[in-house]
């Protein structure tokens, strides 16, 4: 195993790690505390009339201001996760604590509540928007429900628009007008209108092209540090993770193989899972 993982021409997540490391102190001091916390989250499901474990007894934290990446093949549990921090689904045990306050019950305004916490990226920019109405009304949509003027929620999405390096004048068009990195910068801010403590990237850079892809992982890895913002980041590319991540999970048969920084993890690896997808990897650059 080489040490330049994750370096190899070609590859697009080619930052020095050694320039990252410069900024992990400063980083280190923005973190203030545990914002997420997963304890014991298991969930079940029927399949062919056998009894299915998708998510299997697991226990993390997610820190304020930290990238976590969540890792695995399809199948491995990553999106029933999310389903259950997103109230989605519901857990069969274990407790999700955003902010020290379990939040499996909540019910009306605090469920709403949680939706302005927690909002989403996907891996289809589209899906993000209605295809009838422009990325300026979607982005708006969420801050005008909360009681936001529309006035100041036109200032605030051209600011965001901005803030994500996109033109003002595409506020205008459709989803189906605009490329699909522009779709998924729209998407980021839409995620970011009412200002979010966690943002869940589920595989949100998988359906864009090489070169567009790493344009938006700097732009999310930009964001992180500009809004000291929490970043779950859901995906299956270990050179993603290991340039933009602080901590990164190993999902395999729904249980947490392995967790630890992404440099220890990939280089070092502990679980016989983790050493064949780290393999695997190398095998495909």
């Amino acid at each position: 195993m080489t040490d330049n993982w994750g370096e190899a021409p070609g590859n697009e997540f080619t930052v020095a790690r050694h320039q990252e490391k410069s900024d992990d102190k400063d980083a280190e001091r923005r973190k203030v505390g545990t914002i997420l916390e997963v304890r014991d989250l298991t969930k079940q499901f029927y399949k062919n009339k056998q009894l299915f474990t998708a998510v299997d007894h697991i226990s993390f934290q997610l820190q304020q201001g930290e990238c976590l990446g969540i890792v695995g093949e399809s199948g491995c549990g990553k999106s029933t996760t999310v389903k259950m921090l997103t109230h989605l689904l519901r857990p069969d045990g274990g407790e999700i604590l955003l902010d020290g306050s379990e939040i499996q019950y909540l019910k009306g305004k605090e469920l709403k509540n949680l939706y302005t916490e927690i909002q989403m990226v996907f891996q289809t920019p589209q899906d993000s928007f209605d295809p009838r109405r422009t990325l300026g009304d979607g982005i708006m949509e969420s801050m005008i429900n909360q009681g936001i003027s529309k006035r100041q929620a036109r200032e605030r999405m051209e600011q965001l628009l901005q803030q994500v390096e996109l033109p003002v004048e595409l506020a205008e068009r459709r989803p189906d007008q605009v490329s699909g990195g522009q779709c998924q910068r729209a998407a980021i801010a839409r995620a970011l209108a009412i200002e979010p403590k966690i943002l869940i990237c589920d595989e949100a850079t998988s359906a864009l092209d090489v070169t567009v892809q790493a344009q938006i992982v700097d732009l999310l890895k930009r964001l992180q540090k500009e809004m000291n913002l929490s970043i779950l980041l859901i995906c299956h590319d270990l050179a993603l993770v290991q340039y933009l991540c602080d901590r990164v999970l190993v999902m395999y048969q729904g249980k947490i193989m392995e967790e630890g920084e992404p440099d220890t993890v990939i280089h070092s690896p502990e679980s016989d899972y983790t050493k064949m997808l780290v393999e695997a990897a190398m095998l495909g650059q």
